[in-house]
């Protein structure tokens, strides 16, 4: 994995566009060159969603696409911080801190394939994953999953990018009627592949599962809810299966969000999907 330690910056990020690309999903793009010049991809910048005094804390946010002199950000509303930043124009400006965290490892030649696994906005981390890739000649295949067809996002880039791309929906909508893991398995990945998720903590378990049955590779992006993002305040700590100073937690701020799937204890989270 890639990314940690290194330079960080807060800065105050034009925002040039900031669109619903569908129902409660935005995509903002900032102006932000000296992040962009560090940013990996995987990392992610905590963002401050409104300069008074409420919301207090910034949200933490991946990097959807990083360029020269700009990143994107896609991300669902939910919450009153998120709304704030679906209703920033273009031409104001808005606190960013990042890059943080550990991101993905887009140099290691380890394994011959590479498979994506995109679950509702966790398709946000992969864009620019698939990118990095694809410019040193490897194309990932691409799963995404999601429970509705409006949820289905980023299909055309990853097309685009020459990515085999596979569509799955819970209710049947778009693409085939199935899990992610499902599609997974029928991919028949093998000990030469490498699988990387993010979306919901079941269907990262479901599919790390189906990975490590097939004795395939898998890494995963976490997401959780943050107030630092620099691993001081603890607030997104995770049970992990290695001990560290009498814990068996992990921080997804500092540690991750990128975490090989055998570090992370999926049992103690008590998963299952609903009937």
């Amino acid at each position: 994995m890639t990314g940690g330690p290194g330079a960080r910056f807060l800065s105050d990020c034009e925002v040039l566009a900031n669109d619903e690309v569908a129902p409660e999903q935005w995509r903002m793009r900032l102006r932000a060159p000296s992040i962009a010049a560090e940013a990996k991809p995987g990392q992610f910048c905590m963002m401050l969603t409104n300069p008074t005094q409420y919301p207090f804390l910034r949200r933490p946010m991946c990097f959807e696409q990083i360029f020269d002199q700009e990143v994107t950000i896609l991300y669902k509303v939910e919450g009153e911080g998120t709304a704030l930043m679906a209703g920033t124009p273009p031409g104001q400006r808005i606190q960013v801190q990042g890059p943080l965290g550990i991101g993905f490892d887009t140099d290691d030649d380890a394994f011959a394939r590479h498979i994506i696994v995109a679950g509702g906005i966790g398709v946000a981390s992969f864009p620019s994953l698939a990118k990095a890739l694809t410019a040193r000649g490897v194309i990932p295949e691409v799963i995404i999953a999601a429970r509705h067809a409006h949820l289905i996002l980023c299909e055309d880039f990853f097309r685009e990018l020459g990515c085999e791309v596979h569509v799955a929906t819970d209710d049947g909508s778009l693409g085939e009627q199935a899990f992610a893991c499902d599609v997974l398995t029928r991919l028949k990945p093998d000990s030469d592949t490498r699988v990387y998720a993010c979306g919901p903590m079941i269907m990262m378990k479901t599919t790390s599962d189906a990975a490590i049955a097939a004795g395939a590779n898998c890494v995963v992006s976490l997401e959780a809810q943050m107030a630092c993002g620099d691993g001081a305040c603890l607030g997104c700590v995770v049970e992990s299966t290695e001990e560290a100073e009498g814990e068996a937690m992990v921080r997804v701020c500092v540690d991750g969000p990128v975490f090989d799937t055998t570090r992370i204890d999926w049992a103690a989270h008590n998963l299952a999907y609903a009937p």
